[in-house]
């Protein structure tokens, strides 16, 4: 299965650039995984919700075409690490090709972002920065990896 994280713009701070790409690396190991980065040029003089459509938009054309889209938002369903990784594998059972995980901006995904959704997950309650999701979605992707292949990473 083919696995994708699409973001909008790069990632600013070095310490969570360094910890993605050590993920990336360790993926590899597993399945290679692709960050694709939208780049979202700045519109201040727009409403929330009309950036939100905007980077939605470019959400769109930037998603593998009928992938299974995994959109992340704190309204989604949380899942225990044991769990995700059971929930990878059935994907792969059912022979899903690409899975998409799909993170927002500064002010989260449109609707219309949620209502394509497949699935929609949460990373927990708390509200992390959309720069660290990416950092802790590619650890728990890494994590349920070795859960599937049994190592001693998770514990």
């Amino acid at each position: 299965m083919r696995l994708e994280v699409l973001l909008l713009n790069k990632t600013k701070e070095s310490y969570l650039q360094e910890g993605i790409r050590d993920y990336q690396t360790r993926l590899k190991r597993f399945n290679p995984i692709e960050l694709v980065e939208i780049k979202v040029k700045k519109l201040s003089t727009r409403s929330d919700s009309e950036i939100k459509n905007f980077e939605s938009t470019l959400i769109d054309k930037r998603a593998s075409e009928g992938s299974y889209r995994i959109v992340l938002d704190s309204r989604g369903q949380q899942l225990s690490s044991k769990k995700f990784a059971s929930f990878l594998a059935d994907l792969e059972r059912k022979s899903v090709q690409t899975a998409s995980f799909i993170i927002g901006g500064p002010l989260g995904l449109a609707d219309e972002q949620l209502r394509k959704a497949d699935f929609i997950l949460s990373l927990s309650s708390m509200t992390y920065t959309h720069d660290m999701t990416r950092l802790i979605l590619l650890e728990q992707i890494y994590r349920a990896f070795t859960i599937k292949a049994g190592t001693r990473y998770h514990k």
